[in-house]
């Protein structure tokens, strides 16, 4: 039964009334069929879901069958509301997830209205359909390695060993990015299916019950100078305190749980997965107060770590916030990892941008991955990762690829795919989306825009401006998620779906959209006094108008 419901479509053949339709309705699939929790329909990170309940999915997937491009389905935190009368160049859904009101945005309201079947959380790229599996997350964790690489280790981590934990939806893709950045990486996980998933899926090598079996495997491969990864079946709020205690000091550590969420997503120590259940369901406030207690012992070993001379950085599940709650003063001497490596990337607006091949034929992605090695031949960084990928990362669901590009480019290359379905080089659309951690995209203040130059940190009119940008530049899909720590108050972010069809409109709209989409992340860093984005402005041609 679930093999059967969460499979992916294949083929040309529309069970809608278009290919923007039908794009959409393949793409919620896709999220179903590499999700964690298909059957709760969850994708990621314990209550990241496609849709509110099954009545809802089924009413999405129906409504779709039905829908004309003139129609425009409004859906209202993973639950279906209505079809509106617009135009054939309006979107085709726009959805708003998990958004609460200022001083009601709190973990505990969002449980209660959880639990009332009231909302639901959207992730980033779960309730919106544009997750692609592991690979969505490992080129970004690559890139931070790399960048560390450069600053810290004379552009080399061969014979060096990365600390981290968390093997779910997006803490699955550190084996591999470790591993293609040449290090050790050594990955701490408190639940052994997740390992053995990612044992099966390619991203992770080796799998150790105790840590006496993982350093073992650690000294041999640093002696080597060799590249690999390890998972290790315990708790990182146990492990880490462990490993400083034998005066092991990794050259890199971070972190990957779900310490979001102290309830549904992190494990406390000392605690069994049984009694974790119960007390999810009978006293999730003692569970809470757990699982902060544990993230203490977690994050003052990595700050130990830091001391010592390790490089250690806080990879965006907000265990800092979660530590300083509970009264670690100095969790955030942490640093982010958008602050210390990515913001230059993304002051020129260059970032997460992904296709996914709605035929479910890998070989257009091959074509695809051809076209950007010819086209980007100067482009070190696309060169290296597309031919990195092309040997090491296994499609999960549709077959999708992920670069990170930036303005101008990523209209290239989606008019190009676009002349590809038309002139049918590849065999069927292809879907444009792009994580929401992107330069106009996202307001969080403890990750995308901590420490903004400007002091515009909490900001979040930057991603509802790029939602209604992307309505107006004629996006098929577009989505306003709110939530982070808790799953509430946390951030906001935009996210979009256009699906190159091959026809002239599908031309237009990914022409203005993806345009239009990586205009207003220049503009935004530009506005925050950022000089690579004022650069990038004038380069471009982008009509930034600089008011002080």
């Amino acid at each position: 039964m679930t093999q059967q419901r969460f499979s992916v479509t294949s083929g040309n053949t529309l069970r809608c009334r278009g290919w923007r339709q039908e794009g959409l309705l393949r793409l919620l699939e896709n999220v179903l069929s590499v999700g964690e929790d298909p059957d709760n329909l969850v994708v990621y990170a314990a209550l990241g879901r496609a849709a509110r309940n099954w009545p809802s999915h089924d009413a999405i997937v129906s409504t779709l069958k039905t829908m004309a491009d003139d129609e425009t389905l409004i859906v209202q935190s993973g639950k279906p509301i209505g079809v509106v009368k617009t135009h054939a160049a309006a979107p085709i859904i726009v959805m708003a997830n998990c958004n609460m009101i200022g001083q009601w945005a709190k973990a505990e309201e969002f449980y209660r209205l959880e639990k009332m079947g009231l909302i639901c959380w959207g992730g980033l790229t779960a309730g919106d359909w544009q997750y692609i599996g592991s690979q969505g997350v490992i080129q970004g964790t690559y890139e931070i390695f790399r960048r560390i690489a450069e600053q810290d280790f004379n552009s080399s981590l061969a014979g060096r060993l990365i600390l981290t934990s968390g093997l779910g939806g997006m803490g699955g893709a550190q084996p591999l990015a470790g591993r293609l950045a040449g290090a050790v990486i050594l990955c701490v996980e408190i639940n052994p299916e997740r390992i053995e998933k990612r044992l099966q899926s390619g991203y992770l090598q080796h799998r150790a019950d105790t840590l006496e079996e993982a350093l073992a495997m650690i000294a041999a491969a640093r002696e080597k100078r060799e590249a690999c990864s390890i998972g290790l079946v315990g708790n990182a709020a146990e492990i880490f305190p462990q490993i400083l205690a034998r005066g092991i000091v990794p050259d890199i550590v971070t972190d990957q749980t779900s310490a979001h969420d102290l309830v549904y997503g992190y494990i406390p120590a000392g605690v069994s997965f049984e009694e974790v259940e119960r007390l999810r369901r009978e006293e999730p406030d003692h569970l809470m107060a757990l699982s902060s207690r544990s993230i203490v012992h977690h994050v003052r070993a990595m700050l130990e770590f830091r001391k010592k001379g390790s490089v250690v950085f806080d990879n965006g599940n907000l265990i800092r916030t979660q530590a300083h709650k509970a009264g670690v003063s100095d969790a955030f001497d942490i640093p982010i990892f958008t602050e210390a490596y990515l913001r230059p990337l993304f002051a020129r607006a260059i970032g997460p941008f992904r296709w996914i091949a709605l035929s479910n034929d890998p070989e257009d992605i091959r074509k695809i991955d051809d076209y950007l090695l010819e086209t980007f031949a100067d482009d070190a960084s696309v060169v290296n990762w597309i031919t990195l990928a092309r040997q090491y990362i296994p499609f999960e669901g549709l077959p999708a690829r992920i670069a990170w590009i930036g303005h101008e480019s990523r209209t290239q290359v989606g008019l190009a795919v676009n002349r590809m379905v038309r002139d049918g080089i590849l065999s069927g659309p292809v879907a444009f989306t792009r994580d929401h951690l992107d330069a106009g995209a996202m307001a969080h203040p403890n990750i995308m825009t901590e420490n903004m130059k400007d002091g515009s940190d909490a900001i979040a009119d930057w991603p509802l401006l790029n939602a209604m940008l992307a309505c107006s530049s004629q996006a098929d899909l577009v989505a306003v998620h709110s939530g982070g720590g808790g799953y509430a108050g946390y951030m906001t972010s935009s996210g979009i779906t256009v699906i190159a069809d091959g026809s002239e409109q599908a031309d237009e709209r990914l022409g203005q959209t993806l345009t239009n989409d990586t205009s207003l992340g220049i503009m935004r860093y530009a506005d925050a006094g950022y000089e690579d984005a004022h650069d990038e402005a004038a380069r471009r041609h982008i009509n930034y108008l600089g008011v002080k």
